[in-house]
């Protein structure tokens, strides 16, 4: 079902604000000047053994002017909607830069910001892929829903507790520039998820299991049926949360491992997502989370992984969370390669770092969260392509005589160069001769980055590709968040070391 632009958002006075803003900017003297009002609105519903335990509702809205000057950023926000209020954040943005030109000057860098080109892009609008805004459900339908869920578990043998939440984001953006392009965009996104505890009353032990389902670019239909199914996953999580708190402590090693969607994409986010940002390879991202091992010299040369492995950067997936059809320097949606055949052939740019390396032109990896906060360089959809003719995940396994099948993901550690890495996840399955034996606990696989994928024998077919994603992904100072997505197929990794978590634990 095509959405159109609320209304609402329309008939605010958009035009005539970036209008003033940028008329200001130009008489000012800027190079480059745009423009950007957003209004966010975001839910959260949460609940406790089916009792309510707490929600939110909020709306941000307000706008931005960045400006180049004297080769320098500039940049100001505010909240009056009013035509010299607009001219007068312009103002602040100029005064900002030319500040900014002078400290630059006076530590004797001689590094000016320019900016890749982009064709113009005029009047263009672009909503998101989904059927019902889930801020046109009643609330009362929502929290009923969750909490039947919540009871459904609740009933079940061995579950002591259940916790369920959803959150919801209804995005709206406009944005114009000097140079003429004009952008309207809408994009909702959700994430659902429901917990079961088991507790052992003899012994205190406890322990958790998590829905697999991803946070996506969806509406509500999402939970009503439409792209993933809760009565499957709902009605399997009992029996397996009780396997799982009888299931044996792991055996550290070294093991085959076939990984599963709904734990592969965290680690492709943390090795491949985060170290492919061009910023943080050139160490212009340092202080949240480090830089990266897969520095602009090693473009093209780098042996990333095994030569079935190939990574798209994608800001048009539909239902990506990432998903867009301008980013916020008015760059238009597109998909592209970072690692071709095991090599990494590409790096995530915004215009100035795409100008500043050479490249031709962004691919529209500029992001801001809210209107008081600067664009910065952020992630894409980046996803693990599957093999055409690839196996199921079956048969994956029972390619596998002594190893172990990880689902779901849970904690995760990398260091600041994005190199040397453990993840956990919500259940593992031994296998023994190509055949699933049973749950495993205090499991944790550990590797480098290029050493884990250089171990990838196989990929999955179409068949078993999933985008999973996050909420949460953190970057910048001040902080910003963003939501991604990260598709991948099931995937057979050779030969990977394997910690017990309890043991390193030192208990």
């Amino acid at each position: 079902m095509a959405h159109e632009i609320d209304e609402s958002f329309l008939a605010l006075p958009l035009r005539a604000l970036a209008d003033a803003a940028l008329a200001r900017a130009r008489a000012l003297g800027a190079a480059h000047a745009e423009f950007r009002f957003e209004r966010v609105r975001s839910a959260s519903w949460r609940l406790r053994d089916a009792k309510p335990a707490g929600s939110s509702d909020t709306t941000e809205l307000g706008y931005a002017v960045r400006v180049v000057h004297g080769g320098a950023w500039g940049f100001a926000s505010g909240v009056n909607l009013s035509m010299d209020a607009a001219a007068r954040v312009a103002g602040q943005a100029v005064a900002m830069a030319q500040l900014s030109a002078k400290v630059i000057k006076a530590a004797g860098s001689t590094e000016v910001v320019e900016l890749a080109d982009e064709p113009v892009h005029a009047e263009q609008t672009w909503v998101s892929s989904y059927e019902i805004d889930p801020f046109a459900v009643p609330d009362a339908e929502k929290t009923g829903l969750l909490a039947q869920w919540s009871e459904r578990l609740l009933a079940a043998d061995g579950v002591a507790h259940a916790d369920a939440s959803l959150l919801t984001v209804h995005e709206n953006k406009f944005y114009a520039d000097t140079a003429g392009t004009v952008t309207t965009q809408q994009r909702v996104r959700l994430h659902p998820e429901l917990t079961a505890v088991a507790v052992d009353p003899a012994t205190g032990e406890f322990d958790s299991m998590r829905t697999l389902a991803p946070p996506v670019g969806r509406g509500w239909e999402y939970l009503t049926g439409t792209g993933w199914d809760w009565d499957g996953e709902l009605a399997r999580m009992p029996e397996l949360l009780a396997d799982k708190m009888r299931a044996p402590s792991v055996e550290a090693g070294a093991y085959d491992l076939v990984v599963d969607p709904s734990n592969l994409w965290l680690t492709i986010h943390e090795s491949i997502g985060h170290a492919t940002e061009l910023d943080r390879a050139l160490g212009y991202e340092a202080a949240y989370a480090g830089t990266s091992f897969a520095t602009f010299d090693q473009l093209g040369s780098l042996a990333y992984g095994s030569g079935i492995m190939n990574v798209t950067g994608d800001r048009t997936a539909e239902h990506g969370l990432a998903t867009i059809g301008y980013d916020d320097e008015g760059v238009a949606a597109q998909s592209w390669d970072l690692i071709k055949d095991g090599t990494l052939v590409g790096y995530q740019l915004d215009r100035r770092i795409a100008k500043l390396t050479g490249f031709e032109r962004s691919n529209g990896c500029a992001y801001a969260d809210s209107p008081g906060h600067v664009p910065v360089q952020r992630m894409a959809n980046v996803s693990l392509q599957p093999a055409p003719q690839g196996p199921s995940t079956d048969e994956l396994i029972g390619e596998v005589e002594r190893g172990i099948y990880v689902v779901g993901d849970r904690s995760w550690s990398i260091d600041m160069q994005r190199y040397n890495f453990q993840f956990t996840g919500q259940r593992f399955f031994k296998i023994e001769n190509g055949r699933l034996a049973g749950q495993l606990r205090d499991v944790a696989y550990q590797a480098t980055t290029t050493d884990f994928w250089g171990s990838m024998s196989a990929v999955g077919g179409p068949q078993t590709y999933v985008l999973g994603g996050a909420f949460n992904c953190g970057k910048a100072q001040p902080g910003q968040v963003a939501s991604v997505s990260h598709g991948c197929p099931s995937a057979l990794f050779r030969n990977v070391n394997i910690l017990n978590t309890t043991q390193e634990a030192g208990r």
